[in-house]
């Protein structure tokens, strides 16, 4: 199984996508057993043997001809997903305040240096750790009213990403069960 993840969808209007659509799409693809969660560009699907770098490259381009949409896919194995559970350095706040934490999922690896750079740039009680394509985000204030936005995490971090909370990522990985 493989788990996706659309960035920017249906936020305020822009990038208007319903689930109906996007599970046409990966459908379409070939892919099977395919399900989203919420309406905020979550799908599970049955990706075969493919890696999820070309999984999201076809996803990608498939959204741009067919959706008119140029967006960025994240794509995982379950192993994968599995493995962001399991490595969660902040278990505490997972159990008491799990819509408060998040995990961004990034195309790339950031660097040490960058992480570094991340940390000096928060201003509030926010606390990041990065385990590899993975950055854990504790946002004990909540994340609306932060000054730790996402385009500052991108910009400290050297690539793109999208972030999900706790509770989703535990419901998407029951939903990849």
């Amino acid at each position: 199984m493989h788990l996706a993840l659309l960035r920017g969808i249906n936020l305020a209007g822009h990038n208007a996508v319903a689930m109906s659509e996007l599970r046409g799409l990966v459908a379409d693809l070939g892919f099977a057993e395919v399900r989203t969660l919420l309406q905020s560009g979550n799908v599970v699907f049955n990706g075969g043997a493919r890696k999820p770098a070309q999984l999201e490259r076809l996803l990608e381009a498939e959204a741009a001809k067919r959706l008119r949409l140029e967006i960025d896919f994240f794509v995982r194995t379950a192993a994968e997903w599995q493995s962001v559970i399991d490595r969660n350095p902040f278990e505490t706040e997972a159990t008491r305040d799990p819509a408060h934490l998040l995990v961004v999922f990034l195309k790339a690896a950031p660097t040490p240096a960058q992480v570094k750079a991340l940390r000096g740039a928060i201003v509030g009680r926010e606390v990041v750790k990065s385990d590899g394509r993975h950055a854990y985000i504790v946002f004990p204030d909540g994340i609306g009213r932060s000054r730790l936005t996402h385009t500052l995490i991108e910009k400290h971090l050297g690539t793109r990403g999208t972030g999900r909370n706790w509770n989703t990522i535990r419901k998407m990985a029951a939903l990849a069960c």
